[in-house]
């Protein structure tokens, strides 16, 4: 926002200085008459993005409305002006125009605040200095071989195994979460031969790019341009089994090119914008960014590290909001480690977006990744990846090469988290953000290199599978603890209760539920019969879940003092016959095990006779009465030292 106040105080002042512009952002002062209501959002929304605003709480507001149509006619017909985008977030239009004339009657609309340049005339651009794309290599081998990865792993990753394997990503993959039915966008520079080489063939085969649009040149293909998209592009949905397997290879796509690679200028953030609110707008889950900005090719643009601040940028600005619309989204750090600028770009600084620095695969940090934090104090870079020696497609016949940049970092993390998001829908971006920053291995001293350090997405999955849990544990009037839980749970997965008494020396398992089928969740209930115990007796039960042969972990633990609620049910006491003369019979039935104590005192309250036994179920308790004198008896019967039934009867 600072360089667009500048420029436009420049331009207001010295317009005949901006012959050299071409491409402008008129901001708009409001939306006025744009004939679309937030009550009824189907008119600029699909179904998929509604859905998503819904199940995340998320409201529809002002700037979901599209922009003004009226004001984007009137700009398109002040006159020699092409309308290249626009923004309804910012609320503001992107036109191409060397007309002097039409640029100062744009400004006089009363529903202009301004209009500013943008980007330079395209014969007036040199070579660009300050592009941020990354570099392919065409030999590099790994710093370290990976280990020999399980047979029993669903995907046979080939060389990419270190890159996967690195973040734990092939469990995730062996339960079947490999991307179905999430949808990612990619912006990015250009997705050269996508559609003919052989590493995407399986993403063809499946129909998984759902659309594709140039914002620069304004066309539907971005299939002959740049091959940076493509390479990045390759570690998330290659599948060539044996030889290259991406992070999330079952998941769809919108490919979106917005960088301009002849030139390096502010209007390829706004083109960035754009294809976001594309994305957004078609319900789309995840966007990886491979694309960064602080200098430009004139020097006027430029930004300096307080604008890393994370609300200063357009594209910072266009991620926070998409952040606000419930998509989450990945940004390389940048690769500025070796320069003087040294710190990260934006939007690796805005303040909801998951930033991803580059290791090797031995976790050695690469030189040249970024360092954090942001201007404003933020952890950044958030988490690293590999991005040194990365394995991605070649473009020239679509084997393996490697590549070095938080670039590549960047969408192997995007297709990690596309993943574990797919098994926690129930759950908002920033939750799956908050779980991957919480898993990585440097997350109690997060520093200014990695953050908070390399990802584990099976500990991602732990602290998720935790955050939906939940229990109930109590005793009941009937003497049994009862156990209720509801978790997420698949096939291969079970869960065991342990108990543990005053006179255990550990815990002991009670219990064990062997889960089967989908990753659902499920309740589930167990009894506990305590009737045995000592009211007052302290239990304690604790329950543990196994979801790989390798990893348990305890869900939580509680303490109960038994015999604080603990009422025993009894069915039915019958005392007979009535009047005695031989042998009284005392029948108690119950619903478990208890003792029964039966007391006989005569009228005057002398106690004449007393018998305790343990019993369950119905059991009869003969009593002798011949040698009681005759008279007035009372009876009294107590279960577990309560006093359940008095009966008057009389010695013949």
């Amino acid at each position: 926002m600072k360089n667009f106040l500048l420029l436009l105080v420049l331009f207001a002042n010295h317009s005949n200085a901006f012959a050299q512009y071409s491409r402008y952002i008129v901001r708009l002062k409001d939306k006025a008459s744009s004939g679309f209501s937030i009550s009824d959002p189907s008119k600029f929304l699909t179904q998929r993005s509604i859905s998503r605003r819904a199940r995340y709480n998320i409201p529809v507001d002002q700037t979901d409305l599209p922009v003004t149509q009226r004001y984007i006619d009137s700009i398109r017909l002040s006159g020699n002006v092409t309308i290249l985008n626009t923004s309804k977030w910012l609320n503001q239009v992107c036109i191409l125009t060397t007309d002097a004339a039409a640029l100062a009657k744009i400004n006089s609309f009363s529903f202009v605040v301004a209009a500013a340049p943008i980007a330079a005339r395209a014969q007036s651009i040199v070579q660009p200095v300050n592009k941020k794309i990354d570099a392919l290599v065409d030999s590099a081998a790994p710093p370290s071989a990976a280990r020999p990865q399980s047979p029993a792993d669903v995907y046979n990753y080939g060389l990419a195994y270190p890159q996967i394997h690195l973040h734990n990503a092939e469990f995730l993959h062996n339960y079947g979460f490999k991307g179905e039915g999430m949808q990612m966008a990619i912006m990015d520079a250009g997705f050269y031969h996508y559609q003919t080489l052989p590493t995407f063939d399986s993403v063809r085969k499946g129909n998984q790019v759902l659309g594709t649009w140039d914002f620069v040149a304004n066309e539907i293909s971005v299939n002959e341009d740049n091959p940076h998209g493509m390479a990045c592009f390759s570690t998330i949905a290659a599948n060539m089994p044996g030889s290259f397997v991406g992070t999330a290879p079952k998941s769809s796509f919108y490919l979106y090119r917005t960088e301009d690679v002849t030139s390096e200028y502010p209007v390829e953030e706004q083109n960035f914008v754009a294809a976001a609110e594309r994305a957004d707008s078609l319900g789309v889950d995840i966007f990886s960014v491979s694309l960064g900005y602080d200098q430009f090719d004139n020097s006027a643009f430029n930004y300096t590290y307080s604008n890393m601040d994370g609300n200063t940028s357009i594209i910072s600005r266009g991620c926070d909001l998409a952040a606000k619309k419930g998509i989450l989204i990945v940004a390389a750090a940048g690769n500025e480690g070796n320069n003087n600028w040294k710190y990260i770009i934006t939007p690796a600084d805005a303040d909801s977006v998951l930033s991803v620095g580059a290791v090797n695969a031995a976790k050695q940090v690469a030189a040249f990744s970024s360092y954090g934090p942001s201007a404003d104090g933020q952890v950044k870079p958030d988490v690293a990846a590999i991005g040194s020696s990365t394995v991605v497609a070649d473009p020239n016949g679509g084997g393996t090469i490697y590549g070095n940049g938080t670039s590549f970092a960047c969408p192997i993390m995007a297709g990690i988290v596309t993943c574990l998001w797919q098994a926690f829908p129930e759950v908002n971006n920033m939750s799956i953000i908050d779980v991957v920053r919480k898993s990585s291995d440097n997350a109690g001293t997060p520093d200014n290199r990695t953050g908070y350090g390399i990802p584990d997405a099976k500990k991602a999955f732990v602290l998720l599978l935790k955050k939906l849990y939940t229990q109930q544990i109590s005793i009941g009037s009937d003497c049994k603890a009862t156990i209720t839980f509801t978790v997420k749970k698949a096939s291969n997965m079970n869960m065991v209760i342990e108990r543990k008494l005053p006179t255990d020396n550990n815990y002991t398992s009670v219990s064990t539920t062997n889960f089967a089928g989908d990753f659902l969740a499920g309740t589930f209930n167990y009894t506990d019969d305590l009737s045995s115990l000592t009211i007052g007796t302290i239990v304690k039960y604790r329950l543990k879940m196994t979801i790989a042969a390798d990893t348990s972990f305890y869900m939580d633990s509680v303490s109960l003092t038994y015999g604080q609620t603990c009422n025993l049910t009894t069915e039915k006491i019958t005392i007979s016959p009535n009047p005695v003369t031989d042998k009284l019979t005392v029948v108690i039935a119950t619903t478990s095990a208890a003792t029964a104590a039966i007391i006989i005192y005569s009228a005057a309250g002398q106690r004449m006779y007393t018998t305790t036994q343990q019993v369950s179920g119905s059991q009869t308790i003969t009593i002798p009465m011949k040698q009681m004198s005759k008279g007035v008896y009372y009876v009294t019967v107590l279960i577990n030292n309560k006093k359940t039934a008095v009966k008057k009867i009389i010695r013949n």
